[in-house]
């Protein structure tokens, strides 16, 4: 088994791609046909993957989620840290926080138009840690 952790610099809202360093991490890993699994360890951002190509495709989604959990609902008690706290944890919620990935010929075994990327909820920059493991 191969592990590592890697440190991603968030600029605040949006997605956030992190393919080519998860396809770097499986290099090192020199496993030729496996899996790997990735953890983000916050509560309020989450991994997905998506679409990588179209640009409109990560906008719509982002558009979406705005609308299922808005900032400044009434409804909301816990908002110590602002208005975006409790979406942010909503979001993260609905979502994922890891993903199981095939490795296949030493590489990460995505479709054509898949990318893998940090789901930033909170407004300001924040520094966000994956672990990475790769086995065989």
């Amino acid at each position: 088994m191969f592990g590592e952790d890697l440190t991603f610099q968030t600029p605040g809202k949006g997605l956030h791609e992190i393919t080519k360093p998860l396809a770097d991490c499986v290099r090192r890993a020199d496993i030729e046909t496996g899996l790997c699994q990735v953890f983000l360890r916050h509560t309020s951002a989450s991994l997905i993957i998506t679409e990588n190509a179209d640009p409109s495709a990560r906008r719509d989604l982002i558009s979406w989620f705005e609308k299922l959990a808005p900032e400044n609902d009434p409804d909301y008690t816990h908002t110590s840290e602002g208005p975006d706290d409790m979406p942010s944890h909503l979001k993260a919620a609905v979502t994922k926080t890891s993903e199981c990935l095939p490795v296949t010929g030493g590489t990460l075994d995505l479709g054509t138009w898949q990318g893998v990327f940090i789901f930033e909820h909170r407004t300001r920059p924040h520094e966000r840690t994956v672990s990475v493991r790769v086995w065989d």
